[in-house]
């Protein structure tokens, strides 16, 4: 006789049940379990607590239809101790996810493990643009900001034209914080005193300066004297690899409408005629001077480095709608280098970079919201947003449609003046709600809207107002205790 199929216990309150038991349907054959759902009488299972819980069930049969459960699963979002729930029910309980339609991953069917993408081979370099009329103070920030966001190298950048008194002090005080340091200038004066303080990698140098710069102690980035002109580029490379001095070979990436399609030609060109020479690629050529989100653009450049062995690239962040390149690179460059190494298509590895809509979209469906509001006997309202609707409903009625004014101006009109605290409420929920339709994000009140890496976890106005109080009585507490202690005095 073969083993039984494992029997879990969910624990959960009224408005998911529905929900729930439809997911389980279909999961329970997939993923091969036999379960049960305890309802408990709350409405809104993310209020409940593990305290609240066990004094329930003091009063609650279980129902063990098919014998004990091997495990009990609660909502995501209990607050609360799990060990009187484990002497209860005498089997492990665990939390669930806090979304209910994340259990399929919760049990391992969209995605078996997390993927590895810890490896990467491409060297970010990240520009302070315009370091010399920068403070001290802002360049040291900008260092760090960058160092965070993933920048392997420093890269200082210079004014043409211009001889920075500055940069020597400058390379030092970033070298003294850790930084790896490369500069950005033709100006011998400039990148001699980089380099003597410090700084490994230098941009740039062409068959103009190729000959002084292959006298100092650092990598130098080539490039061409024209971008179409490859020969020059040659030429440098030739008196850099004859005196055994490092270097990296850079094309120049040129902005879409100036030879954007060429220019990726000549990287696959050169790559070819020199397979062991490293590369480099200036990204911000296309990244600040292409008018859409960064992200995508980042993470196909990285895609081309990734299959090209361009082992560096080099990036920064001065335009608004690139403000985050250098954290955008540093999650592609591992994407694509999982991707290449596992020869498999870049998707389910997180979302990271998936900003402006979501994966995929969670809906109850028109029968779902039905039955929930069947279920609602308390004046709290419900908000939901699916099929191009915000539905909007308490005990009291239920209100939907896709303007969000429309919606709030109804329900006023059948409910009257709501408090301002409600108002205020209702305006914030709602104007993520229309956010969500508008982008094709998926809404889940008192949630924040998922915006890959870029999210900001909310506390929902329900666990604020609870900390509060928390707050509030052990204030009261601390108060009552001094003041009922003997006041000091002097004999």
């Amino acid at each position: 006789m073969g083993n039984s199929p494992p029997r879990i216990l969910f624990v959960t309150g009224k408005l998911a049940e529905y929900s729930l038991r439809q997911i389980l349907d279909t999961l329970s054959r997939k993923v091969g379990f036999e379960y049960e759902v305890q309802v408990l009488g709350i409405t809104v299972a993310a209020l409940m607590t593990t305290t609240w819980i066990s004094r329930k069930l003091a009063s609650t049969p279980t129902p063990y239809e098919n014998g004990k459960p091997d495990r009990v699963i609660l909502p995501g979002a209990v607050s609360g101790d799990l060990d009187p729930l484990v002497s209860h029910f005498g089997v492990p309980v665990e939390r669930g996810p806090r979304d209910l339609f994340d259990l399929p991953e919760y049990f391992g069917q969209e995605r078996k493990a997390p993927p590895d993408l810890t490896g990467q081979t491409i060297e970010i370099l990240a520009e302070i643009n315009h370091t010399p009329r920068l403070s001290l103070g802002e360049i040291l920030s900008v260092a760090d900001r960058y160092r965070a966001a993933g920048a392997d190298l420093i890269d200082v950048g210079c004014l043409p034209g211009e001889t920075w008194t500055g940069c020597a002090e400058t390379i030092r005080a970033l070298k003294h914080e850790g930084h790896r340091l490369s500069i950005d200038s033709f100006n011998p004066i400039e990148v001699e005193a980089a380099v003597s303080e410090g700084a490994e990698l230098v941009l740039s140098a062409n068959s103009t300066n190729a000959e002084w710069a292959a006298t100092l102690p650092a990598e130098f980035v080539l490039i061409p004297d024209q971008p179409r002109d490859l020969s020059s580029l040659e030429t440098t490379r030739n008196i850099f690899h004859i005196q055994g001095k490092p270097f990296r070979l850079d094309p120049i990436l040129e902005p879409i409408g100036f030879g954007f399609g060429e220019s990726l030609n000549r990287y696959r060109q050169i790559r070819r005629q020199f397979p062991d020479d490293k590369m480099l690629m200036g990204i911000g050529n296309l990244t600040e001077m292409t008018e859409v989100d960064s992200s995508g653009v980042n993470f196909l450049l990285a895609a081309l480095c990734a299959e090209w062995r361009i082992e560096s690239v080099l990036a920064t962040e001065v335009i608004n709608w690139g403000r985050s390149a250098v954290r955008e690179f540093e999650i592609a460059r591992r994407l694509v280098h999982h991707a290449v190494q596992q020869r498999r298509v870049p998707k389910h590895l997180g979302g990271e970079l998936v900003m402006l809509r979501d994966p995929k979209l969670k809906e109850q469906g028109e029968a779902g919201l039905a039955r929930l509001r069947q279920f609602v006997t308390d004046p709290n309202f419900r908000i939901f947003a699916e099929r191009g609707e915000i539905h909007l409903f308490n005990r009291d009625g239920y209100w939907h449609g896709g303007d969000p004014y429309e919606v709030f101006d109804r329900m006023v009109e059948d409910l009257g003046t709501l408090t301002p605290e409600h108002t205020f409420y209702l305006g914030y929920e709602l104007c993520k709600a229309k956010t969500a339709l508008t982008l094709g994000k998926h809404y889940q009140q008192d949630q924040s809207l998922r915006w890959g890496f870029l999210t900001e976890p909310e506390v929902s106005a329900v666990e604020r107002r609870k900390a509060d109080r928390q707050l509030r009585r052990r204030e009261a507490r601390k108060t009552d205790t001094q003041e009922s202690e003997p006041s000091g005095g002097s004999d």
